[in-house]
């Protein structure tokens, strides 16, 4: 499975190279990114349970705290999401938790009509700090 979690974020990479797909608030860094079902391996979507399709998109999140010594782990998040697009119309997004050994991440699938341009807004609360909100648009290409 953890192949399979690796294969998924290699395939998120890849599809935005370009993105910047971190942001950093004190000792968090919340990793993100969002693409077309399509895009994902047959495998890796049957795994985890996501319709892939040309019309149906993908966030990922996850959040990581640096321990005492300075290396980022995986910590548990409270998470909300929600996507406009440029008409500005709103959707929210419910994420669902998934963990693989000492990995944590959450997932969430939205609506996407490319070619388009969405505007994500994160809220991520994790434990012991202060609520952060984040904001990054994607480009979806037919």
């Amino acid at each position: 499975m953890k192949r399979l979690l690796a294969t998924l974020f290699l395939c998120t990479v890849t599809a935005v190279a370009h993105a910047e797909i971190s942001q950093k608030f004190g000792p968090l860094e919340i990793h993100y990114n969002a693409l077309i079902t399509d895009e994902l391996l047959p495998e890796v979507a049957r795994a985890y349970k996501i319709e892939r399709s040309k019309t149906r998109g993908l966030v990922t999140i996850s959040v990581l705290k640096k321990n005492q010594v300075g290396v980022p782990m995986p910590v548990l998040a409270r998470i909300t999401v929600y996507v406009t697009n440029p008409s500005q119309q709103l959707a929210n997004i419910t994420l669902r938790e998934v963990r693989e050994g000492s990995a944590i991440y959450y997932l969430g699938e939205f609506r996407v009509t490319p070619p388009d341009t969405l505007k994500f807004t994160a809220t991520i609360e994790a434990e012991g700090e202060p609520k952060r909100e984040m904001e990054f648009s994607q480009k979806f290409y037919k």
